[in-house]
């Protein structure tokens, strides 16, 4: 019998011992107990698996810090309190879905379950689904909430719960904090009502796909490239995911005929067998997909996470490398072909937007300035590009959007980062080059010719514990205080301190506001913009012990000769950077 946890840890332990759970997980409590593993005893009981304004992410496994049945119950009734708190007399519905993670489809009918048996309609996918599936379903169902069961790119042993509102986005204010109150008031599992109403439960599937692969088929703008590129040879990986179940109808649907898939991948699996991570922002994660486009001599790498939000992209460079896109150099190509290709169909108004995030980068500013479109920037999170469209429905139109983290969206028929739309519409704007001879390598050239060479780097320091907590408040506050009088060279002009919604412009002392709104609250963000056009954001992490800064820098490009060369000049200018302001 373990003696060594802290009385807190034993008394929830207790707790669920002789509370009403069942037994299988008693069980596996009482073993962990008989085989003194206090470490992992503590790690799962110490505290309550948070459910933070997004949702709630965790390790799989039974105690009150793990993802588990009673976890996920607590979460869900919580969040069946709060909608029929908001919507009284309402008829209340929800849409769920769910990846390709261990437990997933259990998870998802234990929150199905739980919903109808508080009065709630739910729409349940019968099969794994993308989470953007999940967020035009919410909208063209007319539901009043949702929520996915994934946790995106984590590692195997994780899994996750996101909810969102009736807009089919995450939920923002006030929603978001509402939801987390409730979820804190359970208290007890007696307060859980798992006993579902069969009645309430609607299985759903196929036609929903129809519906939204219809919506992607609308985004394409020049479906006659695509017929004339019908051949472009693409190669695509769902790591094992939901992305199997649409990315290759959609593709088929704009009329891509050569797509080949990676089969070694190709079939869901939990585990991700062939991945470290299954996540495409890796190199090791692409690998398999990289190789079969050697072996294919293909025009096109593309693989979506687990959840299918985000897509990775690769593409063979001038010498016959195959080079990893990040994810700020796709989302600047997608608007860059958007804004070209809806000039050239004669379809900018004046009233067309494209939404990015403040630590995105600036050449999308840049390109919608060129072409007289907005370019709206809100805080890191999808959920406020959607809260922007949301507050602009009817009056302006959306073009796309992104954020460097690998996540973007065309069109506003869905509220939440799309791969599946995205890998459609980066095989177009492939098919695009191609259709001009070129590839896309020279497409992302072209777009550093004509706007400059934007590089953007990441530096995330991981600081643990309550001394790294403290640490980190530390930095932030003195980058406050202590503005540095030159960085790489270059001379700070401007600082936006999101804290307090300010701009402050260093030569004249003037401090503006920046507006609230349209994506935009308060948050923990600083921002310097030297007179060279360079930005530095740091931004604390609000789900890990990272302090991260997001660095971004730039150089004319004149030669399409030189690309390698302004490359490297631009990334030791990140590392300059990084030393001067002691970042390590």
């Amino acid at each position: 019998m373990s003696t060594g946890l802290d009385a807190l840890t034993q008394q929830k332990i207790n707790s669920w011992l002789s509370g009403n759970y069942d037994a299988d997980t008693k069980a596996k409590i009482q073993e962990l107990l008989d085989d003194n593993k206090e470490t992992e005893l503590t790690d799962s009981f110490y505290k309550d698996l948070e459910f933070g304004t997004g949702g709630m992410r965790g390790e799989m496994g039974v105690g009150c810090n793990r993802m588990n049945k009673y976890t996920v119950g607590g979460a869900t009734q919580g969040f069946a309190n709060y909608l029929k708190m908001s919507i009284p007399n309402g008829n209340i519905s929800v849409a769920i879905a769910h990846d390709s993670r261990n437990n997933s489809p259990y998870f998802a009918r234990v929150a199905a379950d739980i919903f109808s048996a508080n009065g709630i309609k739910v729409f349940l996918f019968e099969e794994l689904r993308p989470t953007p599936e999940l967020s035009f379903a919410i909208r063209h169902l007319g539901c009043q909430g949702g929520l996915v069961v994934t946790a995106s790119h984590n590692p195997r042993e994780y899994n996750g719960y996101k909810a969102y509102w009736n807009d089919g986005s995450q939920v923002v204010a006030p929603h978001d904090k509402g939801i987390v109150a409730e979820v804190t008031k359970i208290q007890s599992v007696d307060e859980i009502n798992f006993t579902g109403n069969p009645d309430l439960i609607t299985l759903i599937g196929e036609e929903v796909d129809a519906e939204y692969l219809k919506t992607i088929e609308h985004n394409s703008i020049n479906p006659d490239v695509i017929a004339r590129q019908q051949d472009l040879k693409i190669v695509y990986s769902s790591i094992h995911g939901t992305g199997i179940t649409l990315v290759p109808k959609a593709l088929q649907l704009l009329g891509f005929e050569n797509v080949s898939v990676v089969k070694a991948q190709a079939e869901p699996n939990g585990d991700f067998p062939t991945v470290i991570y299954p996540n495409p922002e890796e190199a090791e994660a692409m690998s398999l997909a990289m190789q079969q486009a050697k072996d294919l001599d293909a025009d096109l790498v593309i693989a979506t996470d687990p959840d299918a939000d985000r897509v990775g992209a690769a593409v063979k460079n001038p010498a016959g490398d195959w080079v990893l896109l990040n994810g700020n150099q796709m989302a600047s190509l997608i608007i860059y072909y958007l804004l070209s290709a809806w000039k050239e169909a004669g379809k900018l108004t004046g009233k067309e937007f494209v939404a990015k995030t403040i630590v995105t980068t600036n050449i999308i500013d840049k390109m919608c300035e060129s072409q007289g479109v907005k370019c709206y920037n809100t805080l890191t999170g999808f959920k406020y590009i959607a809260a922007v469209i949301r507050e602009l429905e009817g009056k302006e139109q959306f073009i796309g959007g992104g954020e460097e983290s690998y996540g973007y969206l065309i069109g506003d028929a869905v509220r939440d980062k799309d791969a599946v739309a995205s890998c459609a519409m980066i095989a177009e704007l492939t098919a695009y080059a191609k259709d001009k001879g070129k590839s896309l390598f020279d497409f992302l050239t072209e777009m550093y010719m004509e706007n400059g060479f934007y590089y953007e780097g990441l530096i995330s320091l991981t600081k643990k514990g309550k001394a790294g907590a403290e640490e980190i408040q530390q930095m932030m506050a003195n980058l406050r205080s202590n503005i540095p009088a030159t960085v790489a060279g270059s001379e700070p002009v401007t600082v936006l301190d999101y804290t307090n919604l300010t701009s402050k412009d260093l030569k004249t002392g003037v401090v503006t506001n920046i507006p609230e709104g349209l994506g935009m609250e308060a948050s923990n963000v600083i921002q310097l913009v030297l007179a060279d056009g360079t930005k530095v954001s740091a931004r604390p992490s609000g789900t890990e012990p990272k302090i991260k800064f997001y660095v971004s820098v730039n150089a004319p490009l004149t030669r399409p000769e030189d690309f390698e060369t302004v490359l490297a000049s631009l990334k030791a200018k990140v590392s300059s950077i990084q030393e001067d302001l002691g970042l390590k």
